[in-house]
This record gives structure tokens, sequence and C-alpha cells, in this order.
């Protein structure tokens, strides 16, 4: 049994990997997000519900506290944020950290799934490379997620590693949900690694 801090825990992926694992460990999580009072608990032996803003280092501290592993999944300035996880998580000995970021951000994706998805193309992934290059200089066990295209459906994924080209455009949040799952739970697996996720192709 482990803790397991999700930072972002009412949005889409948050709450995919909530349920993940839920069903699939018997972690503990800490829920946290602007708005506690938007969570409903389906557990209250292995839930908490925690209010708090993530540029606020109190707020950090006091989630981080006991915990054996953070997933983050946020939007917005990813930059700032993961410079601001990282600290808290460095004062609070906390070293397992999962964080969404996004395909395309090391140029990675091939001409034949839209090359002008890559961050040469499409500056909006600036601050989500900017939070990979903090995140990679840290000294954090962590695992850098990059998925495709959010789509429904069920659990069928293939993993790329940096440096290799992309595998595919489309992901299943269930998918992401499952990888973060085996991510939270083992602080070895992918270590230090950033790591693509996408369905595999049917050719």
């Amino acid at each position: 049994m482990r803790n397991v801090l999700i930072i972002g825990a009412t949005g889409n992926l948050g709450s995919a990997a909530r349920r993940a694992i839920l069903d699939g460990t018997d972690d503990r999580l800490t829920l946290f997000a602007r708005s506690a009072s938007r969570i409903k608990i389906s557990d209250a032996n292995r839930e908490t519900a925690i209010s708090g803003d993530v540029m606020s280092d109190a707020d950090l501290d006091r989630a981080l506290a006991g915990q054996d592993a953070v997933f983050a999944a946020l939007s917005g300035d990813l930059g700032t944020y993961a410079e601001k996880i990282i600290a808290a998580m460095d004062r609070n000995h906390v070293t397992r950290l999962v964080f969404i970021t996004s395909m395309g951000i090391y140029n990675e994706i091939p001409a034949s799934l839209g090359s002008e998805g890559n961050l040469k193309s499409n500056p909006v992934l600036g601050t989500y490379r900017q939070a990979a290059d903090e995140i990679e200089a840290s000294d954090l066990d962590y695992t850098i997620v990059r998925p495709g295209w959010f789509t429904s459906g069920p659990v069928d994924y293939e993993v790329t590693r940096k440096g290799e080209p992309f595998g595919g455009h489309n992901v299943s949040v269930s998918s992401i949900a499952n990888i973060v799952m085996k991510l939270v739970d083992d602080d070895a697996l992918y270590a230090r690694d950033s790591i693509g996720v996408n369905t595999p192709q049917k050719w």
C-alpha cells in the first residue's frame, strides 16, 4: 500500500487515474484540486480530498506530507507548475513523480502522423517542453508521460521512449490511466525516462 497524491484530481486524466488506482491497487489517494468540494469521495478509507493551489508552497507542503508518489495532470503554465512541484517534493523528501505533458515536445512526431504537431511548428507546446526540461534536470525519480490525442475506448496502448519516433496519433484516456496506475505503484518503472503513450496503429 502506497500513498499517492493526485494533483489535478478533478480533471479528465486525474479522475480516470483515480478510478484506475482505486480499482487496480490498494493505494491510498490524496486528491488535490482547487475546490475539494467538487470531489465526491467513493472510498473514505482510501481517499482524502484537499483544496489547494499548485502555486502555493503551503498548500503543496500540506498535500505532500507522508506521500510516496505524485501524479500531476495539469493544464496552463506547466513549466512554472513543474518548478513549484519539484521544489515542494524536494522539501518534503518525496521522490516519485509522474507528470503529463504532450506528444511533440521533442519533435518526435513523424510526418506520417502529422509532424505539424511538433514543437517546432506548434509553439503552444513550449510550456510542455519547459516542464519536461525542469523535471529532467531534477533529482527526482520521474516519469514524463507524453500521450497522443485523448479518445474514449478500452485500455490498448504501446510505449515509445525518448529519442524514438512517436507510435500513433491517439490514445484512450483509460490507457493513460492504466499506465499511470502502474507508474505510481512502481518507482523503478520507466524511472528518469520520458515515454510516449499511443494506441497501436492497425495496418
